[in-house]
C-alpha cells in the first residue's frame, strides 16, 4: 500500500466512523465540542501522515491516533487556568490595598534603599544589574572586569546584607543548598 493510499484509507476510516468516535470521545472527555476538536486535530494529523511504515491494522492505528490527540489536548488543557482561577485573579487585582499596607510597603522600601546605600558602589551596582536589569552573571562580570565567581560572591554579599537589614531570609533561586551554621 502506498503512502497516499494508507493516508486515504485512514481518512476514509475516520470519516466512516466519525459519529461513533465522536460519541465515545465525548463520553471520555466530557464534552461534545472537545470530541469534535480532537477529531478535527486527528484529521489534520492525517494530512501530515507520511505513511513510511506499513500499517497492519488501520482501524487500531486510527483509534490510537485519536486517543493520543485526546491525551495531548487534555495535557494542554491542564496547563490552562480554570474559570474559578481566572475569577480569583480578577478579584485579587481589584482588591484595594489599605492605608496600613501601603505605609508598611513604603517603609520597607525606604529600609531597602538605606541598606542598598550602605553597600560598596560595585556591590550595589552588581545587585542592581543582576536583579533589576536581570543581566546574566557573565555579562555583569564582563562589565566590571571581574570573574563570574566574583560576581556571585558580590551578589551573595549584597543579598545577605539587605536581607539582614530588612529582617528577611535570603531565598536561593538555584545552586547547591547553603552550608549550615556548623559548616556541614
Amino acid at each position: 500500500m502506498t503512502h497516499s493510499t494508507q493516508r486515504g484509507a485512514l481518512r476514509a476510516l475516520l470519516e466512516a466512523g466519525y459519529a461513533d468516535l465522536k460519541r465515545r470521545l465525548a463520553r471520555r472527555l466530557g464534552s461534545v465540542d472537545a470530541a469534535s476538536e480532537v477529531l478535527h486535530d486527528t484529521y489534520l494529523r492525517l494530512e501530515r501522515f507520511d505513511g513510511a511504515i506499513p500499517i497492519a491494522n488501520p482501524h487500531a492505528y486510527l483509534l490510537r491516533m485519536v486517543l493520543n490527540v485526546a491525551a495531548d489536548r487534555q495535557r494542554a488543557d491542564k496547563r490552562l487556568l480554570s474559570a474559578v482561577e481566572v475569577d480569583e485573579l480578577w478579584r485579587l487585582s481589584e482588591d484595594v490595598l489599605d492605608a496600613e499596607a501601603i505605609t508598611a510597603a513604603r517603609s520597607e522600601l525606604d529600609e531597602f534603599a538605606i541598606a542598598l546605600q550602605e553597600l560598596p558602589p560595585r556591590c550595589q551596582a552588581i545587585l542592581l544589574a543582576a536583579r533589576v536589569e536581570e543581566l546574566p552573571h557573565d555579562v555583569i562580570a564582563e562589565r566590571f572586569g571581574i570573574s563570574n565567581r566574583m560576581v556571585q560572591f558580590e551578589l551573595r554579599r549584597a543579598l545577605e546584607h539587605c536581607a539582614a537589614r530588612l529582617g528577611r531570609k535570603v531565598v536561593r533561586r538555584f545552586g547547591p543548598p547553603p552550608k549550615s551554621e556548623d559548616g556541614t
